[in-house]
């Protein structure tokens, strides 16, 4: 029986299919509206030293249910209302910095007065620390799917200049001119937000698909001196951009080879300081496609709620037959993410 609007994705070597299947229950969902509390804002800094509450709160047999006196020298300026996960969020932010552990035991600390007792507290962080965890993880699937359907060339980076721009405007000029470059000249990007560990200078990082003859100005080599690695290096800078917004890096990947250690540059930053990747318009996770029978290896995944394809499967869309899979054929069936 063929498998009808299969989502296709690509793990790097070998086509997967997701056989459409509707949720009875999608209807049905209903938000629930949090609970508002009133957070004091204070002046604490967030890098003192912790009390390490949370490990003590796990090893001991009874928790004690006395809230934490709060320290009469810190300023207490504002009052503002917020969920519980809003306040969880602001403090994961503040201390991502920190270690795991650190950072587990600070936010107990923050949040405990906001609990009637240290054990809802604790299964609270516990379990929005694992929800960071497990979003982490799909964002990373996510990449990789829109990565794997991609095809593409350049690693870039752009570094911010304080005597063209502020940082705010740094960041909005540049966004709404690779939006441009993306819905005018065909462009695909992922990209990353980042400050130097020294300087804290902004920069994004990315990897592009930048079609022939889109590239706007001229590349340029350049010979300055790397504050890193302490030696003087030659990089490709593109005269446009360095113009606009100044010193730039594209760099030419020659090789598929390259892209997963370009990727895990991205990733790097993504882990260090929980920014969210941007992504280009047109980027999919998924092409959909009609599968026959024969073109099925055998199920695969949790369950079997996947199916593994043929390297040459056959694409459908509706009833038409669109051609075996390649590039071309991709281009004309239906996309998702």
């Amino acid at each position: 029986m063929p498998y009808s609007k299969v989502k296709v994705y690509s793990d790097g070597n070998h086509f997967i299919g997701i056989p459409y299947k509707p949720n009875p229950y999608a209807m049905n969902r209903k938000s629930q509206l949090e609970e508002k509390i009133v957070v004091q804002e204070n002046t604490a800094n967030v890098t003192e030293d912790c009390k390490d509450e949370y490990t003590s709160v796990l090893n001991s047999d009874s928790a004690e249910k006395e809230k934490p006196i709060k320290n009469k020298d810190s300023v207490l300026s504002t009052q503002k209302q917020m969920t519980r996960k809003e306040l969880f969020e602001e403090l994961y932010a503040k201390s991502q910095d920190k270690c795991k552990r650190e950072q587990k035991n600070y936010i107990f600390k923050e949040m405990l007065e906001y609990f009637d007792n240290k054990e809802s507290c604790l299964e609270f962080v516990k379990q929005n620390m694992e929800r960071k965890e497990r979003n982490l993880i799909c964002r990373k699937i996510r990449m990789w799917r829109k990565i794997n359907q991609q095809n593409f060339n350049y690693f870039v980076t752009l570094t911010f200049d304080d005597k063209l721009h502020t940082e705010e405007s740094f960041q909005k000029a540049l966004k709404n001119c690779l939006q441009h470059f993306s819905s005018r000249k065909g462009w695909r990007y992922i990209g990353v937000w980042e400050r130097s560990p020294e300087k804290h200078r902004l920069h994004f990082h990315g990897i592009f698909y930048i079609p022939d003859g889109t590239m706007p100005g001229k590349l340029e080599a350049v010979n300055d001196f790397d504050t890193r690695a302490k030696k003087m290096r030659t990089t490709m800078q593109n005269d446009f951009f360095r113009k606009k917004f100044g010193r730039n890096d594209f760099n030419k990947i020659a090789h598929v080879r390259e892209i997963p250690q370009a990727i895990k540059y991205l990733t790097k930053y993504l882990e260090k300081t929980g920014e969210k990747l941007v992504y280009s318009r047109g980027l999919y996770q998924y092409f959909i496609t009609d599968i026959m029978d024969e073109d099925v290896v055998c199920p695969y995944g949790l369950e079997d709620r996947k199916i593994l394809l043929f390297d040459n499967f056959q694409c459908w869309d509706e009833g038409e037959y669109i051609g075996h899979v390649s590039p071309e054929t991709i281009a004309k069936l239906p996309k998702s993410n």
